[in-house]
């Protein structure tokens, strides 16, 4: 005697199953799906994967934003750039105390007057030490911390003083 019975299929794989008991435990165990949902709460049910490519590509999106714009995720830091040009006077550096804005890079150039030694150009507290072959060399940093730095020459024939505020 056949009798017919409702197909009662998984609709994630397709399989066929003989009550909805069966199913339920199914869903469980091969698709992480609780067994209190009923199959309408199942259908509108956002699997975990969706969620975590929702997640991956907002931050992608939003890690692009910063990189394209050049903001930086720290409010205090900007994107200004502090151009310094020096020259050659009396025996030294001119100006030779010259002021900056930390967390802000700085580009410092050695006009033509500068040469020799002078234009090794060193701020060792800083960490910069660079050799400008021409004025149209940049000695590009940027300061990180605050205070009084000595800048000097390969030679420390000149010298001058970076405020950092």
């Amino acid at each position: 005697m056949e009798y017919n019975k409702a197909e009662i299929k998984c609709e994630a794989c397709n399989r066929e199953f003989g009550s909805q008991g069966a199913l339920a435990t199914h869903n469980y165990a091969k698709h992480n799906i609780p067994l209190t949902n009923t199959p309408e709460e199942n259908k509108s049910r956002i699997s975990k994967k969706t969620i975590f490519l929702i997640m991956g590509i907002l931050a992608v999106i939003i890690v692009g934003y910063f990189f394209v714009s050049g903001r930086i995720l720290t409010g205090n830091a900007t994107s200004d750039v502090q151009k310094i040009t020096l020259s050659f006077k009396n025996y030294n550096y001119y100006p030779n105390t010259i002021t900056v804005n930390v967390n802000q890079p700085v580009e410092i150039t050695l006009d033509n007057s500068i040469g020799g030694c002078y234009r090794s150009f060193n701020i060792r507290d800083l960490g910069v030490s660079y050799r400008s072959s021409s004025p149209s060399d940049m000695i590009k940093f940027t300061p990180t911390q605050k205070g009084s730095f000595e800048f000097a020459c390969g030679m420390r024939m000149g010298i001058g003083t970076i405020n950092v505020v």
